[in-house]
This record gives C-alpha cells, structure tokens and sequence, in this order.
C-alpha cells in the first residue's frame, strides 16, 4: 500500500508550523515524507495481530469523572491581596484591544 502525500498536504502541514517553505522544498518535502510514510507502513504491515483484540485503552479504568460538587473559593479580599491594581473590587488591566 503506498501512500503519497500530496504537495498541497505538505503546504498545509507547513502553513500549520508557520514555516515558508520554496517550491523546491515542497517537492523535496513530498518525496521524503512519502517515504517515510510508506517504509513505517510497510513495518506495520508485518506484524502478526491475528491474535489481539482490539484495545481503546489500556488502564482498565472505566468513568474516572469526579463528582461534580461545589466548593468554596477564594473570597474577593483573598483574590486581590496581591494584585497591583484593583478598581472597585476587580482587578485593573490594561486594555489588551483597540478600537480602531
């Protein structure tokens, strides 16, 4: 099974990583990382799994969640001990948008 990643998925995938890349290295890139894909396949393909079930995890742990109850916090005196810079009760920022 061979499987080629498309020039379009290369730029994708580098697009995701905020690096340019040339059309030389997307062709270069392609080629390479279909190899890769394909040599790692074709080990994959050689192992026996006749015998294993399918396994979603491997703990055993079934519904770990927590109940979901209340608790106390931190009172607002509590929260704003430490701050540099409070306004009636909340803490005060610098504005971090514009409207322009």
């Amino acid at each position: 099974m061979k499987k080629t990643i498309s020039k379009k998925e290369i730029e994708h995938v580098s697009s995701l990583a905020n690096l340019p890349l040339k059309n030389s290295e997307v062709e270069k890139f392609t080629v390479q990382l279909s190899e890769v894909i394909d040599y790692n396949i074709s080990l994959l393909e050689k192992i026996n799994t006749e015998n294993v079930l399918p396994t979603a995890h491997v703990t055993g742990a079934s519904n770990i969640q927590r109940a979901d109850e209340t608790q106390p916090g931190l009172s607002q005196q509590e929260a704003l001990q430490n701050t540099k810079s409070e306004h009636n009760g909340f803490f005060k920022v610098k504005p971090i948008l514009s409207r322009g």
